[in-house]
């Protein structure tokens, strides 16, 4: 569905976490999400125990759950995404992959999967080698999905940093990345038409321009 010129907030929609309460991943999401926030966004948090509520994406079974439609329908509604997965063994983690395997329901919408939105990523890892190699490998599967991925992306080495609550970081300098790629995304979410609805199409028309 297009999007009307309007004065109402963008929707940023978080995916992230792991099987663990209150991991760093989701804490991480959650300080990217207030970013968001005071960029003027409204948010929606997915976290690791809804993650791990879905069931295996199985497109043959024909139907969906409840909390598979509730992710489906929000992403949907969504003008941006912010994605935190844990980096495991190279590649980002099954349970994140799950969520966005998931997103395949959207594939005949008119804006099909993440088309025309912009989406964060954060990746957490116990090591700077692992970080770098699972965000390449998290953008690589945003484009699949036709999203935008925003230029900042946040690695976190939980090797150096601690997340002791929900509300506190051991390092200011990785709350202020945390809160950079959610204010990207919200940002991000304006110019492809949060509140100005021709505007990315007009990009794309742009493009198609140029090339011929």
């Amino acid at each position: 569905m297009s999007r009307s010129h309007s004065s109402r907030a963008p929707l940023v929609v978080g995916i992230g976490g792991t099987t663990r309460p209150e991991s760093s991943t989701e804490r991480a999401l959650a300080f990217s999400l207030r970013g968001a926030k005071e960029a003027g966004a409204r948010v929606q948090l997915f976290g690791g125990a809804f993650l791990h509520s879905l069931p295996h994406y199985a497109p043959e079974s024909g139907t969906l759950t409840d909390e598979q439609h509730e992710l489906i329908e929000a992403v949907r509604a969504a003008d941006a995404l912010i994605i935190a997965t844990p980096g495991y063994h190279g590649g980002i983690s099954g349970l994140v992959k799950n969520a966005l395997d998931t997103l395949e329901a959207l594939r005949q919408d008119e804006r099909p999967y993440l088309d025309g939105r912009a989406v964060g990523s954060i990746v957490t890892a116990y090591g700077w080698q692992a970080a770098g190699t699972v965000l390449t490998s998290l953008r690589s599967i945003v484009h699949a999905l036709r999203g935008w991925p925003t230029p900042f992306g946040a690695t976190i080495n939980t090797l150096e940093t601690r997340f002791e609550s929900a509300d506190t970081c051991s390092d200011p300098k990785v709350v202020e990345q945390l809160r950079t790629v959610g204010k990207q995304a919200s940002s991000f979410a304006l110019a492809f038409g949060a509140q100005n609805g021709d505007a990315y199409h007009a990009v794309e028309r742009d493009v198609a321009i140029a090339e011929h």
